[in-house]
């Protein structure tokens, strides 16, 4: 039995039964069919296979081949949406996005913009600019707003006409809601300079101007 058994995978009969399963780590529908040829070519003439037994065979294999089938179709399904993510982000490069940071890099001649995100009416609403050491450089005054994303945009000109300095800086937000202040979420519009994509694509970082990173996945708007 052993020396048909390993005729029907194709090794030399020399090598014996292990060597065809050191051969072939997998049987595929091909090597199964065989396999089960020969088990019936040889089966005892008085004990006969039970056709339920020989039908469950058939049926294990066909749902085990159809696992694996399946299997590889979603793996090549994700590989194809990494695949398009990674070149939707590297799209970005050169461009100016809005993602959740407060972090703008401001060079002179260019502007600060961002949003303020308002979760209901607010009134006196401002937005602070601070430079990198936290002194505040610059309120701006929005007024008063409904619920809703509110863009600002500020030349980096002071009250005097003079520009503020190259650099990095924050801008935070803050508003009146049933009488009290609140701060209230601002994200500034950066340029992306690179995209870094991590092992197996699961992870993809936009670099942006102003040396911070920020997932691709928080991106909330392109400019």
């Amino acid at each position: 039995m052993q020396s048909e058994l390993a005729t029907i995978l194709g090794v030399e009969q020399t090598g014996g039964l292990g060597s065809a399963i050191k051969k072939k780590e997998e049987l595929g529908q091909e090597e199964f069919m065989r396999l089960l040829v020969a088990q019936l070519n040889n089966q005892d003439p008085t004990k006969p296979m039970d056709n339920a037994e020989f039908l469950t065979q058939i049926a294990q294999f066909s749902t085990v081949d159809g696992i694996q089938n399946m299997e590889t179709s979603l793996s090549n399904m994700g590989e194809s949406m990494v695949s398009t993510r990674v070149i939707q982000a590297s799209s970005l490069v050169g461009r100016d996005v809005i993602s959740a940071s407060n972090q703008a890099a401001f060079a002179p001649g260019e502007e600060i913009e961002g949003v303020v995100a308002i979760p209901t009416s607010a009134s006196a609403v401002q937005v602070h600019v601070s430079d990198s050491s936290g002194q505040l450089v610059k309120v701006l005054d929005i007024g008063n707003v409904e619920a809703g994303i509110h863009k600002f945009s500020w030349d980096g000109l002071l009250d005097d006409g003079a520009s503020i300095s190259a650099g990095n800086y924050q801008v935070t937000a803050s508003g009146l809601i049933d009488g009290a202040v609140e701060a209230l979420p601002a994200f500034v519009s950066a340029r992306v300079t690179s995209v870094s994509i991590g092992a197996g694509g699961a992870e993809i970082s936009l670099n942006l101007d102003g040396g911070e990173s920020v997932s691709y996945t928080d991106v909330l708007q392109y400019l």
